[in-house]
């Protein structure tokens, strides 16, 4: 062959290389016009999910020693980013923990995921690409690892894969078959992390159901540890625990829970009570020794008071210990077992009464004696927090006038109802003379339970007549809601060449019809399952006789009385009466009559002791009002 013919046997793009002249690119290493730069320069990417069930110490220099297996002879690795924490994770929360400073890792860090991106986009960069050990290491959701993978090549950086082919030349873009690979891998990986949270979710579901604990026992209950049913693991000294009842911190359980139902004590206030002997009442101790206390503090009492694990059933996921920094998730979210697994230290209706009662309690202070917040307090109103409006519902208040007690309502302006005086007051002695009659003779009288049979069919009718207004209220409301959307769907009917934007107005009102059509059938399912309450006469029985003079009782043991009947006094003054409510749950028969027994030693009785009956337990019953008497107000 002449030298013409191998001239003209030249590829083309070899010619058109050699005639350009070399230019250096903006952070490259230094190529001719027209061909991609040489990748010689990489730094490496890496990440391991948690810092509790991985080694970052060994994943990690093994990640390491993955990618330099894959490269060149004359490439290098010139720097080290890396985390320890999810893949998961939103893109703009990664590379901001400090996991890996529990470790001693034996890798160089030149910073995380953000540090990477920052110095790729900056322009000013000292590698060529970014190569990690395969391409779910990025990222185990798919959004964020393509996220990444286009930040970094619209910054002229590759990204590179040890278990993918690599282009070393960094000749043109990645091959149609590469693209589809790693994004199949991308999906699988996302697929698979998805598939073992769903597995494990179900897998503690059913460690739940059967009865097992999770973590720590909570305070009043010992870890019974089994056996592990598994042999390899019951091998290796695994177990599974259940929880019994701790001798010397479950009672201190059960009279939190009746201070807050009985005597709807705040949590501070049963702080308080329970520091008084700590010797019997041990405080909590927390996982961790360093913030050990040594007392009850009201967060301690509030912990207890909203652990479901109390009522004998177990519960999982109360707390997003992974996505929310263990925030208290919604009540709806959590796992229960459906049957009781361990003993009870309070029934699950005392728990629900717990957890409402600041509703309850709302701007009422629950300590007994004159108010040391305000410095013109000078006196004590025996029916603070226990008297209300019968007009507007509101709490009265105490106010003194010429050294007399009063109870005022006077709500402001804009909330007053039509038939309200703009304020109305009512003597506190004409209060307390017929309510001292009132358990005199409907509680502690010989003849209460007569009192209470002849009065409880009257109850029982209001009781069902209430519950089936309020059933007919809500069918109506359903009723209507669905007549509505049919007008929808007539209008669109009637309608000659509707435009688009009458359709899709149509499709939204219908939508959000059929949202209020689906909640007022949850409310209505919800109220068909509360059915009316169910009196028994007998839990009276359980109460103490005698007489009580309810004036000359000290504060805190009237109030304690009070709190412990659940009293509720309404006011009306358009007909100048009052009517009283006392609660009795066979729940809390036993606490109820025995601060009653105290009350009667406080205050005068007649001298004579009265044995308590109380009434053997037939389960839970709903609460049970004694009598709900009206008298009438000078």
């Amino acid at each position: 062959m002449d030298r013409a013919a191998a001239e003209a046997a030249t590829h083309p793009a070899e010619l058109l290389a050699a005639a350009v002249p070399r230019h250096r690119s903006r952070g490259g290493t230094g190529t001719a016009h027209g061909t991609s730069p040489k990748l010689t320069r990489l730094v490496f990417l890496g990440r391991t999910s948690t810092e509790d069930k991985q080694d970052p110490t060994i994943s990690l220099p093994r990640q390491v020693r993955s990618c330099q297996s894959a490269l060149q002879p004359g490439v290098v690795i010139v720097g080290f980013y890396y985390d320890v924490e999810s893949g998961r994770k939103d893109l703009a929360a990664r590379g901001h923990g400090r996991g890996h400073e529990r470790f001693d890792i034996p890798v160089p860090r030149d910073g995380g995921i953000q540090d990477l991106l920052a110095v790729a986009e900056s322009g000013e960069r000292h590698f060529d690409a970014v190569i990690c050990e395969s391409i779910e290491r990025v990222a185990r959701r798919t959004y964020f690892g393509t996220l990444i993978e286009h930040r970094l090549e619209a910054a002229g950086v590759p990204l590179l894969a040890a278990d993918e082919p690599i282009n070393f030349t960094g000749s043109r873009a990645k091959k149609a078959t590469q693209v589809l690979t790693r994004r199949v891998k991308q999906g699988v990986a996302e697929w698979y992390v998805l598939e073992m949270l769903e597995k494990a979710w179900g897998g503690f579901e059913e460690h739940t159901i059967q009865g097992y604990n999770i973590g720590k026992p909570p305070y009043g209950y010992l870890a019974d540890r089994i056996p592990h049913p598994v042999p390899a693991r019951r091998s290796e000294g695994k177990t599974k625990t259940r929880l019994i009842p701790d001798p010397l911190c479950a009672p201190v359980v059960r009279k939190t829970f009746e201070w807050r139902v009985v005597e709807r004590l705040s949590c501070k206030a049963i702080a308080d009570r329970l520091n008084e002997d700590l010797a019997v009442n041990q405080p909590p101790s927390p996982p961790d020794p360093s913030r050990r206390l040594g007392r009850w503090t009201e967060s301690s009492v509030r912990d207890i008071l909203t652990n479901p694990k109390y009522t004998g059933h177990m519960v999982w996921n109360r707390r997003a210990m992974k996505t929310r920094s263990g925030k208290v998730n919604p009540i709806e979210d959590w796992v229960w077992s459906p049957n009781p697994t361990h003993p009870p230290l309070a029934s699950l209706e005392t728990f629900v009464r717990a957890r409402t009662m600041p509703q309850q309690r709302e701007r009422s202070r629950s300590a007994p004696g004159t108010n040391t917040a305000h410095p013109q307090a000078a006196r004590t109103y025996a029916l603070r927090s226990f008297l209300f409006c019968a007009i507007c519902e509101r709490r009265m208040f105490g106010k003194a006038r010429r050294d007399r007690g009063f109870y005022v309502c006077a709500p402001k302006p804009e909330y007053i109802p039509p038939d309200h005086p703009k304020s109305l007051w009512i003597k506190e002695t004409y209060l307390l003379e017929p309510l001292q009659e009132f358990f005199a003779a409907r509680i502690f009288g010989p003849d209460r339970r007569e009192l209470l049979a002849a009065a409880l069919p009257e109850a029982d009718a209001n009781e069902g007549r209430q519950h089936a207004e309020r059933d007919k209220a809500l069918n109506d409301a359903l009723t209507n809601l669905k007549k509505r959307r049919e007008r929808q769907f007539h209008a669109l009917e009637l309608a000659d060449n509707p435009d688009r934007r009458f359709i899709q107005g149509v499709q939204m009102r219908v939508a959000e019809l059929d949202d209020q059509i689906q909640a007022k059938e949850a409310e209505i399912a919800s109220h068909r399952r509360k059915a009316p309450i169910r009196q028994d006469p007998a839990l009276i029985d359980a109460l103490p006789a005698g007489r009580c003079e309810i004036a000359t009782l000290p504060d805190p043991m009237r109030r304690r009385m009070f709190e412990a009947f659940r009293l509720q006094i309404h006011y009306d003054k358009r007909t100048s009466s009052a009517r009283c409510r006392v609660v009795l749950t066979s729940d809390m028969i036993d606490a109820t009559a025995r601060i009653a027994t105290e009350a009667l030693r406080a205050g005068h009785t007649d001298g004579i002791s009265f044995p308590i009956c109380v009434v053997p337990p037939a389960g839970f019953e709903p609460a049970t009002p004694a009598l709900g008497e009206r008298c009438s107000i000078p």
